[in-house]
């Protein structure tokens, strides 16, 4: 394996292992088939078991999770195995939270505010150091930090046309959820409930920021929920660095075309109005 790691392939959900269940404790509770952030799953009682591509990013993320408290959001937390460990032959177990997503788009970029304060005292974590996926590589090239070679067509013309418009920024860097639209469930009193974390090392701004391009791209969001949140510190200076990462993703995306960048061409002209 090279120094820089990339994300293994996830075991299929198709089939809950036997073992996975007697590790985790739940042989003997039937297991149900459910959707989890727009994967499937296996709902045994009170405990999620949910097959994951990357054993390290996933036991990072449930140490954080496992004593985190955030004002207002509800959190996943994390099942160890019978013998301590959080991931178990590609399997991880979390508590069960009900809810379902829910186009409350204002609410989410909120609670991203809200998890992101209370992220904002984890240390950087070592596994970002060798990463090298399509996320990491793709908000490297939106902040100025690597040059890809991405496609004119499906969205690599846009990018540097957006690029040269990018400024300095003053934020702070920390630990931050970089995946949250799509990935925020709602309960019927509408208490938003996180699941996981999707680490990156990116200002708590520009991760409001792509929940903010994601709804209003994809979404059915309103344009004004642009202008809902200007008053965050170097907003639009946040915002580009958000299209631009989105517009990285699409142009390396093998399955990408120029029908499907036609939601970020949209929110790429909302946001280039307000450089």
């Amino acid at each position: 394996m090279t120094a820089a790691r990339t994300l293994a392939t996830a075991p299929a959900a198709s089939v809950l292992p036997e073992h996975v269940r007697t590790a985790f404790g739940v042989r003997e509770t039937s297991p149900r088939p459910v959707v989890w952030a727009g994967q499937r799953a296996w709902q045994c009682g009170d405990v999620l078991l949910r097959p994951v591509s990357d054993h390290v990013v996933a036991a990072w993320s449930a140490t954080v999770l496992e004593n985190l408290e955030v004002d207002g959001v509800r959190l996943a937390r994390p099942v160890r195995s019978s013998d301590g460990r959080w991931v178990v032959g590609g399997w991880a177990a979390s508590r069960h939270v009900p809810g379902v997503p829910e186009p409350r788009h204002d609410e989410v970029v909120a609670a991203s505010l809200r998890l992101h304060a209370a992220t904002a005292t984890v240390l950087r974590p070592r596994l970002l150091d060798d990463r090298d996926d399509l996320l990491s590589r793709s908000a490297a090239a939106a902040f100025g930090e690597r040059r890809l070679d991405l496609h004119p067509e499906t969205g690599g013309r846009l990018f540097a046309e957006l690029a040269a418009h990018r400024r300095t920024i003053r934020l702070t860097p920390q630990v931050v959820h970089g995946e949250l639209f799509g990935a925020m469930l709602f309960d019927p009193t509408g208490r938003p409930a996180v699941l996981d974390l999707v680490p990156f090392w990116r200002p708590a701004e520009w991760a409001a920021a792509v929940v903010v391009v994601d709804a209003v791209a994809w979404g059915g969001a309103d344009e004004e929920l642009i202008e809902r949140w200007s008053e965050l510190p170097e907003w639009p200076q946040s915002l580009l660095r958000a299209v631009l990462y989105r517009l990285a993703l699409h142009a390396q995306h093998p399955d990408a075309t120029t029908e499907s960048l036609t939601g970020i061409e949209r929110v790429a002209s909302l946001v280039s109005r307000r450089l």
